[in-house]
């Protein structure tokens, strides 16, 4: 089994439903989401923005950005699935990178010469 991985997945849905059936449809997503093994972290619902440049006649669209952990062939299907929805204006999945830990302590030190002692970097 391979490691599940964080994404963010943002979707616009055409605006044209009501808010009632925008949230159904989001969350029959979500829940294709978790049919294919994904686990849905948060679904964050934007509501109705004027979209940049028409998109199939349409000057607005519903935002909602999904927070996913997920294998990669996951998001994949998940990705393919969009794109027969006729209500799916638009989507974009990113991978979100992992954070490292902090540098410990002993990392911090300033750099030392051959000789061991400390170097102070200039300033100036």
């Amino acid at each position: 089994m391979s490691q599940l991985k964080k994404y963010e997945i943002l979707v616009i849905i055409d605006p044209r439903p009501t808010d009632e059936e925008a949230v159904a449809l989001l969350t029959q997503l979500g829940e294709n989401l978790t049919a294919l093994g994904a686990e849905v972290a948060k679904l964050d619902n934007w509501g109705k923005r004027r979209l940049a440049y028409e998109i199939r006649k349409q000057r607005e669209g519903t935002y909602a950005v999904f927070e996913v952990n997920a294998e990669p062939s996951t998001v994949k299907e998940f990705e393919r699935q969009l794109r027969l929805n006729e209500n799916v204006l638009r989507f974009l999945s990113t991978r979100v990178p992992v954070r490292r830990k902090a540098r410990s302590a002993k990392t911090q030190e300033p750099p030392q010469s051959e000789t061991g002692e400390k170097v102070l970097e200039e300033v100036g």
